[in-house]
């Protein structure tokens, strides 16, 4: 499907207008961190739900919800503040290859990057560049596993200086910085701004975005993500990922 620009860009205009709005929240992860009203609950909750986002969608909101009540709905509190015996009862989650061994091993890397790095915003805002979050992903997840860990945990956190599209992370930068008042992202992080990020890409995405001409790479790797970043930048440098929206929906809803 080859469209001018100025085409192109008129049609993802109305995709996104179509999407990005509350009905939204209905069916996408999303919806875990949007139970709560603290802007640490909702990012902990977000990054949680995030981290576990793939695969059926309804198995996701399901396990993130679980996660959410293991933490006694105060997931700020309780990373912060729980004892080693309060992690036993989180042994029996699992979602897919993350299991309670990953899950107590977030509960205490998070706790370290409240207490010794100010918090997830500060750790991802320390690291940015004018335009990418890239290089802040790859040092958060130093920071995150710079405490005794399990190796296996590791692969739960998306690299992307290995080549990694980080889908999931992006899609979780997306939620806390985007703010454009229409109810889906939170625009919490009032630090970073969404010049900045870098859209979500799967296997949904991508494929739209090849169909439409925005990408041309076959992986979706970093290197792609790289280039659907370019595309997007061309038709809106302020808000590229708001184009997230348009691509999923195509994706997911319409089978484009």
């Amino acid at each position: 499907m080859k469209l001018t620009k100025a085409a192109l860009k008129e049609f993802l205009d109305t995709k996104v207008a179509l999407y990005n709005n509350p009905k939204f929240i209905e069916s996408d992860p999303v919806q875990v961190p949007h139970q709560f009203s603290k802007k640490e609950d909702i990012e902990i909750a977000g990054f949680l739900a995030a981290t576990i986002a793939w695969g059926n969608r309804k198995s996701i909101i399901n396990n993130a919800n679980k996660m959410v009540t293991l933490l006694d709905h105060s997931p700020f509190e309780f990373i912060t503040q729980h004892q080693d015996s309060d992690l036993e009862k989180l042994l029996p989650f699992v979602h897919r290859t993350f299991n309670g061994e990953d899950f107590i091993q977030f509960v205490k890397s998070l706790q370290h990057i409240y207490q010794q790095h100010q918090g997830l915003e500060a750790v991802f805002a320390k690291y940015a560049t004018a335009d990418s979050l890239q290089q802040s992903i790859h040092h958060f997840k130093q920071l995150f596993f710079e405490l005794p860990h399990l190796e296996r945990t590791k692969k739960h956190v998306s690299d992307p200086l290995k080549n990694s599209a980080a889908k999931r992370i992006n899609m979780y930068l997306r939620w806390m910085v985007r703010n454009d008042n229409n109810g889906v992202d939170f625009g919490i992080w009032k630090s970073l701004h969404p010049a900045q990020l870098s859209c979500p890409l799967d296997v949904h995405s991508g494929n739209v975005a090849r169909k439409l001409g925005l990408l041309k790479r076959k992986q979706n790797d970093a290197k792609a993500l790289a280039e659907l970043d370019a595309s997007l930048r061309r038709l809106d440098p302020t808000d590229p990922v708001k184009y997230d929206f348009a691509l999923f929906g195509l994706g997911v809803f319409e089978g484009f």
